[in-house]
């Protein structure tokens, strides 16, 4: 009877120090995110005042901004298209037929407004962005971080984030706004006319031109532009940070890539489904 009473404290004593542990743990992790998070928010609204001010725009500057717009948004125009065809073809061939089929024409406007324009062109056209230029600014900050040349900026009394930081975060903020506005115009197009070409649907250019502009409020506007600019400017400053933050030799570039990849996927879902919330609710 006492040997099994002691076995039973011992157990109990036991899960109480693995459960101390593991909430030990959990507390660390929670601390290392806020700090993390409150990093992010110090680099971003730095970033944000260094940018408002015109005499920061240096010849330099404005070159690695124009540089970084071309790259990240220029170049993905293509790719953005494409994509934006068949979305348009999949999404608004099938809404405009089961809309016209239910007798409810009049709500294509609106459904295209909210499926289109307020959700998938930001999410897609974010989504490019981080895997192209976000990518890519982590793994040149890196690389220039393991080879010495961020000391040598610093040596010569020019700050990173005003040089290296600023202009990116502002090029992808741009560039996300360009394509999201290709991407809604190129899908509304190529559903229309797929949907014209194979009668699908029947309805005049001016017709279906009002019914989309009819449904568009102010609140989608708002929030139109929240989406699709906050998600790339988290993520210049993640990637950025994830590339100056590289520790060691150049096989820890791909790490911090990876890790800037997986954050800035994260930071737009959650932008995405939070900004959704406080608009629907």
């Amino acid at each position: 009877m006492h040997d099994s009473r002691a076995k039973n404290l011992m157990w109990v004593g036991a899960s109480g120090r693995l459960l101390r542990e593991k909430l030990a743990g959990l507390g660390g992790m929670a601390r290392e995110q806020l700090v993390a998070v409150r990093y992010l928010a110090a680099v971003l609204g730095t970033t944000l005042f260094l940018s408002a001010q015109p005499r920061r725009w240096g010849r330099v500057v404005r070159g690695i901004f124009a540089r970084q717009f071309f790259f990240s948004g220029v170049e993905s125009v293509r790719f953005i298209l494409i994509v934006a065809v068949l979305v348009g073809i999949s999404v608004v061939v099938q809404l405009s037929v089961w809309t016209d089929r239910l007798g409810q024409s009049q709500k294509l406007g609106p459904l295209l407004v909210v499926v289109v324009a307020r959700e998938l062109g930001p999410l897609f056209a974010n989504f490019v962005l981080i895997v192209r230029g976000g990518s890519a600014i982590a793994t040149e900050l890196g690389i220039m971080k393991v080879g010495g040349e961020i000391r040598v900026l610093e040596a010569q009394g020019l700050e990173p984030l005003l040089f290296l930081v600023m202009p990116r975060v502002l090029a992808m903020a741009l560039s996300a706004f360009c394509l999201t506005i290709i991407f809604v115009l190129a899908a509304f197009a190529s559903g229309y006319g797929f949907s014209v070409l194979f009668g699908g649907i029947n309805m005049d250019p001016e017709v279906f031109l009002k019914s989309v502009f009819k449904a568009v409020h102010p609140l989608d506007a708002i929030g139109f532009l929240v989406k699709c600019i906050l998600p790339a400017v988290l993520t210049g400053v993640i990637c950025s940070t994830e590339g100056l933050s590289v520790e060691g030799g150049v096989t820890q570039v791909p790490l911090a890539a990876k890790r800037a990849l997986a954050r800035s996927l994260f930071a737009l879902l959650l932008t995405s489904t939070v900004v959704s919330l406080l608009t629907y609710s």
